[in-house]
């Protein structure tokens, strides 16, 4: 007796979803006698989506296939059906690369504009899923390249700035190894404000602080010693005038949403700045922060005597703290975040397993990971694989 090379087949029904459309579908998979190798069903709209696979060693199953397929389109108005055989055949998708497109607003050209760009790159679109509306529009692309090649990488990055969305790739790799750490800049980060301008400002040396500040800015001064200038004009302020300043400043608007959400989902939240422990202390206490690194500032009598007091926090000490609470929580540093905006940022983000650039300077968005030019903290969320629904749960 000949022997019989099994086969498998992919059963189609789409249409209006209808009372026991889904049983009907079902009772003709189990009524098969084969392997079910998968069975996907999704209802959208009003509208559904089932399909099967199934391997079988019966010649004559197909048209028994068939007939059953032609029995649901006659019972169900308006479905459609489809019967594909073939050697090999499954649901499943090999491992695929995501896209995440975020924006004010995210149209139907952005999105066609960047499914163009993959396919061209030699990608094939296999899913576009909208996750959020707000704080911004979330759209998501599956496509089936598990390794984006760098050109692709840099041509999604040239759209992106043209269309006006932010985008991020991320790999099958970095979405089997979720990140576990989140490490953020604080001034004009986490906070609205640049905190040594709040205290020059009540301390009557405004000006005079950021004159220190352009000249840093012209590379005349390194950080450090920029610093060292700075701080040196705040001498005679009083303390408990910095804590209460420290205390009051205005959180980036999405901060609390991002904290909240991410601690909800198991993260540890560090926390680093350029700036003062006053500063970092306050946050650390409001927001239920894990971690922090800040420069000390030398505090007699009551009042700031200039000076900065231990090792001064840089770019370079930044990714050394990055580093630092990664190896105290237990943390590979491939599954760590770093949120910046400035230059003293870089090397903390090119060290993170995910550095993503804030409302950030050219120079700071082209070398990170990914970017955010919309002026909500929690959009981040959202390059982590968040959906809106995640967010609304851990509230």
């Amino acid at each position: 007796m000949a022997t019989v090379t099994p086969a498998s087949y992919h059963l189609t029904v789409a249409g209006p979803d209808q009372h026991d459309l889904a049983s009907a579908f079902l009772h003709l998979v189990a009524d098969i006698h084969g392997t079910l190798r998968d069975v996907n069903h999704t209802r959208y709209g009003g509208q559904v989506l089932m399909g099967a696979v199934i391997t079988v060693a019966d010649d004559v199953v197909e048209n028994r296939l068939r007939t059953g397929l032609d029995a649901l389109a006659a019972r169900f108005p308006g479905i459609t059906t489809r019967l594909e055989g073939r050697p090999e055949l499954t649901l499943v998708p090999a491992e695929q690369a995501e896209l995440t497109v975020l924006g004010a607003e995210v149209s139907g050209r952005a999105i066609d504009r960047l499914a163009e760009t993959v396919e061209v790159h030699g990608g094939r679109v296999t899913g576009i899923r909208q996750v959020a509306s707000v704080p911004v529009a979330c759209v998501r692309l599956r496509f089936s390249e598990p390794d984006p090649p760098a050109a692709l990488r840099t041509a999604l990055s040239q759209d992106a700035r043209a269309l006006g969305v932010d985008v991020a790739l991320h790999d099958p790799a970095s979405r089997r190894h979720p990140k576990r750490l989140l490490v953020m800049d604080v001034d004009s980060t986490l906070i609205q404000a640049e905190m040594i301008d709040v205290l020059a400002a009540h301390a009557g040396r405004g000006d005079e602080v950021a004159a220190v500040t352009e000249r840093a800015m012209q590379g005349e001064l390194d950080f450090a010693e920029s610093l060292r200038h700075r701080v040196a004009l705040l001498e005679g302020l009083a303390e408990d005038h910095v804590r209460t300043l420290s205390e009051e400043v205005e959180l980036m608007p999405g901060a609390r949403t991002l904290v909240r959400t991410l601690k909800a989902h198991g993260y540890r939240i560090g926390i680093v700045s350029g700036g003062f422990t006053h500063v970092t202390s306050a946050l650390a206490r409001a927001l239920g922060i894990d971690y922090a690194a800040a420069n000390t500032l030398e505090v007699r009598d009551g009042v700031l005597t200039g000076r900065v007091v231990g090792e001064i926090v840089d770019r370079a000490g930044k990714a050394r703290a990055l580093e630092d609470f990664a190896r105290r929580e237990g943390v590979p540093l491939d599954q760590t975040v770093a949120i910046g905006d400035g230059a003293n940022d870089l090397d903390m983000l090119a060290r993170a397993g995910l550095g993503i650039a804030f409302n950030a300077k050219p120079v700071v968005r082209d070398a990170a990971d990914a970017s955010l030019s919309v002026p909500y903290l929690d959009a981040a969320l959202y390059l982590l694989g968040l959906t809106r629904d995640a967010v609304v749960a851990a509230e």
